[in-house]
């Protein structure tokens, strides 16, 4: 796959908001290997922002692998500064699983009830279950069944 082309704003504004990061993975003697390789493209799916640390003193190395990563991983190079790489690649959209059956679930309240004047009301804490409503009075009921509201309408 072929690596992400930034205009140089895009990149400028990339590495101000890598600044503050620490490296999320580092690459040590062994090098590149496809376990690795994984671990960042799991790190780049899931922050879209990384920094890298290659522990090695081989400046042509480290700009191999970083030149590699960015073409196999499809990702954005930002910055090679020192034995630091800091990679970009937008985060995909993640799919929601829509469920037309799921209810509402449980919910709690601080219910507050207030005693005579001049006391201090006393806070009540309360799980309302999703068929479940609170009344003005602070009282929990059930919700209403909903069928049929008229014979005429016939809802």
């Amino acid at each position: 796959m072929p690596q992400i082309d930034l205009t140089p704003a895009e990149r400028r504004e990339h590495r101000a908001n890598a600044h503050h990061l620490d490296p999320v993975v580092m690459i040590g003697g062994d090098g590149l290997t496809p376990a690795v390789q994984k671990e960042i493209d799991g790190a780049l799916n899931a922050h879209g922002l990384i920094k890298v640390r290659v522990f090695g003193d081989d400046r042509a190395a480290r700009e191999q692998v970083y030149l590699q990563l960015c073409d196999e991983l499809n990702a954005a190079p930002i910055q090679h500064i020192g034995k630091l790489l800091v990679l970009w690649r937008p985060i995909p959209e993640k799919e929601k699983a829509f469920d037309d059956d799921r209810m509402a679930g449980p919910r709690d309240i601080k219910l507050l009830k207030f005693g005579r004047a001049g006391s201090k009301p006393e806070v009540k804490q309360i799980r309302v279950l999703g068929n479940q409503r609170l009344t003005q009075g602070g009282l929990v009921k059930r919700a209403k069944k909903s069928g049929p509201k008229s014979a005429k309408k016939g809802h």
